[in-house]
């Protein structure tokens, strides 16, 4: 497995794909964390602490904040990693002259899995490096360890996220054999939880509990409810709710119900721990889904008949 481990890393860090969106990712954050930067300087917060914090959470210009650009489009970073991980193998013929040697068949996809995982990993950790980095130049001033153990959580957090849009691009390319089938599926699954299943959750509340102008806060707050219990089937939804507690201290929950049902709770930062607390479902949402979505595709590829072509 550390041979497989060490070739498809290389691969993948020569990969001109995985270059152009790194860079795309890179540039488009750094404007905008650098624009959060200027908006900082020119407008203090009177609350200075956590301000590197803000600095994924804050956008500007009318670009996103780096947390919606990651939620966005970071998945297409692991789906093109992993959907032609291993079709792309039999389609040129090298599956079974591989596996003819003393490979065994888990060590093989266990370490195309964590190679794409790694590289995963060190591109997010170099692009909160290079926030960090431009944070230091347009603050002066450090951040302090309350925000870097955050942000470390941060960083694990959206690798769970990353490593599921991995594994179900390894999904897709074990079920199909043709790489170009397997993309559309990863894209269409894509498209699903971040476009169309947030309009899907405002027609299911519509429908489960309408609301008028005139509602009542109790209606409105029943409506808001079950739409974002519909929301929770994507891991979109999962990454942005488990990460606002970590980048923001001071969440609670602030849906609609909670600022109705808790407005006398004091908006003081949470400890770590206590925002872990509020997030723990999210949390184990998130890691479940990617264990799943590998659990499958290394069952199946076991199972997988591998023919000499």
């Amino acid at each position: 497995m550390r041979v497989v481990f060490w070739k498809e890393l290389a691969d993948y860090f020569g990969s001109k794909r995985f270059i152009i969106l790194f860079f795309l990712i890179l540039i488009v954050a750094g404007t905008s964390v650098y624009l959060a930067c200027q908006s900082l300087r020119e407008s203090p917060p009177q609350d200075s602490s956590y301000v590197y914090l803000r600095l994924f959470t804050q956008g500007s210009g009318g670009l996103p904040s780096f947390l919606s650009f990651l939620a966005f489009f970071g998945p297409l970073i692991g789906v093109l990693l992993g959907f032609d991980a291993v079709n792309s193998e039999f389609s040129r013929g090298t599956a079974s002259r591989v596996l003819a040697q003393p490979i065994y068949r888990d060590s093989w996809i266990n370490g195309k899995f964590l190679a794409g995982l790694a590289t995963l990993a060190l591109g997010l950790a170099g692009i909160i490096l290079i926030i960090l980095g431009l944070g230091l130049y347009a603050l002066g001033f450090p951040p302090d360890g309350g925000e870097l153990s955050r942000m470390f959580v941060f960083f694990l957090i959206g690798l769970v996220y990353l490593g599921f849009w991995l594994a179900l691009g390894v999904l897709f390319s074990v079920v199909f054999r043709q790489a170009a089938s397997s993309a559309l599926a990863s894209i269409a699954v894509w498209l699903f939880f971040t476009l169309f299943l947030y309009m899907v959750a405002g027609l299911i509340a519509d429908q489960v509990a309408p609301v008028s102008p005139n509602s009542p806060a109790q209606v409105w707050a029943h409506h808001e409810e079950v739409r974002d219990m519909v929301l929770r089937f994507s891991p979109v939804a999962l990454f942005e709710e488990a990460t606002s507690a970590v980048l923001i201290p001071s969440y609670r929950g602030l849906g609609i119900t909670t600022l109705l049902t808790r407005q006398d709770i004091p908006t003081n930062p949470l400890p770590l721990g206590q925002s872990l607390l509020i997030v723990w479902p999210q949390l184990v949402s998130l890691i479940a889904l990617s264990s799943i979505c590998f659990g499958i595709s290394y069952v199946i590829f076991m199972r997988r008949e591998i023919r000499s072509l």
